[in-house]
């Protein structure tokens, strides 16, 4: 199962990383197009890509691996919050900075899969909580001397 939710992450990022820097002056028009000042938007057109790309990369080795879930989970709670704030008219204009089929879904739709994505990315981090404590456990275990009943302390 986690392999699974790490497949599907990892898929996310490296697609939606690659098809921005792939494209990367359309992204970057994307993003002057949104709601903040061009400054930013600039920095983001770099940092966005390389962060998505950044998490595929944490997510596949198991030192990383739980810092790629926490990532995940940050990034998809501030698309969440940026979607939302869309779906309520909270802008003047819809912008929208998608990658590749997600550019044609609606903002329902959007709201289902980042939610969706963020209980795979908490799934994925409890999990990784888990087998670290596992792991952790049976080295201290396997480091321990066992005493024998009525042997001296």
């Amino acid at each position: 199962m986690e392999q699974g939710i790490r497949f599907i992450l990892i898929f996310l990022w490296t697609y939606t990383g690659l098809d921005k820097l792939i494209r990367f002056e359309q992204s970057r028009k994307a993003f002057h197009n949104q709601t903040f000042p061009a400054e930013l938007a600039e920095i983001l057109s770099y940092a966005i890509p390389i962060a998505e790309i950044l998490l595929a990369i944490l997510l596949v080795w198991s030192i990383s691996r739980w810092w790629g879930y926490l990532g995940s989970l940050l990034l998809l709670t501030v698309f969440l919050c940026y979607v939302g704030l869309i779906w309520v008219g909270a802008f003047p204009r819809v912008p929208c900075n998608c990658a590749g089929l997600l550019d044609s879904m609606g903002w329902g739709s959007h709201m289902i899969l980042n939610l969706s994505l963020m209980i795979l990315s908490i799934a994925g981090l409890w999990m990784e909580g888990r087998r670290e404590l596992e792991v952790g456990s049976r080295k201290l275990g396997a480091g321990s001397v066992k005493r024998e009943v009525g042997s001296p302390s």
